[in-house]
């Protein structure tokens, strides 16, 4: 699990489509599908119900998202602290 898929959870979830998450994020769809289906094939679950437009988190991709949230608030936190002693 890489920093680059917790983003990339959080951005489908708070974006709602792939398009958008990947516009956001500065990469192309395929790449951004790519990360989301290696990081469900770790986990071993679906994260997001695929819809006509759009994705929303399954119950394991809402837990998932609030877990990335926590780590990359924790990531940004450690940055903040090792520029500013």
């Amino acid at each position: 699990m890489s920093l680059e898929q917790l983003e990339t959870v959080v951005a489908i979830a708070e974006e709602g489509a792939l398009v958008r998450a990947a516009r956001r994020l500065h990469i192309s769809q395929p790449p951004l599908t790519r990360r989301l289906q290696a990081l469900e094939h770790e986990l071993g679950t679906v994260l997001f119900e695929r819809l006509p437009r759009g994705m929303r988190p399954t119950p394991a991709g809402e837990r998932v998202v609030a877990e990335a949230r926590q780590i990359l608030a924790a990531v940004d936190r450690l940055r903040t602290h090792v520029e500013d002693p």
